[in-house]
């Protein structure tokens, strides 16, 4: 390569992207020169945008396997479930898209749109034709890297895959909004913010209570409201202590189980873990 990544010290004048323009003029940057470019230039980008960019430098070496909701947290709908039911499981997820399942998870017969329900909301029609309104579901395998999916979902206009494994089971699923979020950091939308509080019941699974808890819930405070006894002589947040314990910042769907709880990994990118969910062992 003819030049290295031009110093930033004191060229605040000079656009980021100007300079990197100039820089391609010669032989390409490898994606390593790339980051460290990113990185040294303190002059013109913020934190927030140096996320951002390494957020698109990460996308494309990133597998839909690492970011996907696994099957075990996918919010599904049955086909044979009548129209309040399925109207309780849209008002307490919040989601406007879902999977209808046939006998099990491994059989999705199509996605279901919130907003093609409406139409029968107010409607005296006793029976909703559940399979006329269902929608193709998109399929793709848990190795496809996410700028691929990305060019996939604005071309077919899909919001929403359903992810197989190599033989062909269902793993999980993936949102566009899953992948926008590993460029830009976490979404938040209207029903988020409503959902804010920082431990949350959210009835039973697996016969045993569970509750949804936010990253940032301080270890004083879950230990207040389990009434239990957990370490924060190193870190303060429950997040803290769990990525501690794996000595890495865990995916979605990952568990460890920490002074008799069982944590579960909800919501996570490549920089931090948003939201979790705990149960209590034995």
């Amino acid at each position: 390569m003819n030049d290295k990544p031009p110093s930033t010290s004191g060229t605040g004048s000079i656009g980021l992207f100007a300079r990197v323009r100039r820089a391609f003029k010669d032989d390409p940057w490898s994606r390593e020169e790339i980051h460290d470019f990113i990185e040294q230039s303190e002059v013109d980008l913020d934190a927030e945008e140096k996320s951002m960019l390494f957020g698109v430098l990460e996308v494309s070496e990133t597998q839909v396997r690492e970011v996907m909701v696994p099957r075990s947290q996918m919010v599904v709908i049955e086909i044979d479930q009548d129209f309040d039911e399925i109207l309780a499981v849209i008002i307490e997820s919040g989601h406007s898209r879902f999977p209808v399942i046939g006998e099990d998870r491994d059989e999705v017969l199509g996605i279901l749109l919130a907003k093609d329900l409406l139409r029968y909301f107010r409607s005296d029609q006793e029976d909703v034709p559940l399979q006329k309104l269902l929608r193709p579901a998109a399929v793709i395998p848990e190795s496809k890297r996410l700028n691929s999916l990305l060019n996939e979902f604005r071309a077919s206009r899909n919001h929403m895959a359903i992810v197989v494994d190599e033989y062909g089971g269902v793993a999980g699923l993936l949102t566009i909004e899953d992948v926008i979020e590993e460029i830009v950091g976490e979404i938040d939308d209207e029903h988020d913010r409503e959902e804010a509080a920082f431990i949350r019941a959210e009835g039973e699974r697996n016969g045993k209570p569970s509750f949804a808890v936010r990253a940032l819930t301080r270890v004083e405070d879950f230990n207040e409201f389990f009434e239990c006894d957990l370490s924060d002589d190193e870190y303060d947040t429950i997040g803290g202590l769990v990525m501690h314990e794996l000595g890495r910042l865990p995916r979605r769907g990952e568990t460890v189980n920490i002074g008799g709880f069982e944590f579960a990994i909800v919501k996570a990118d490549r920089r931090r873990i948003d939201s979790l969910q705990v149960q209590r062992n034995g």
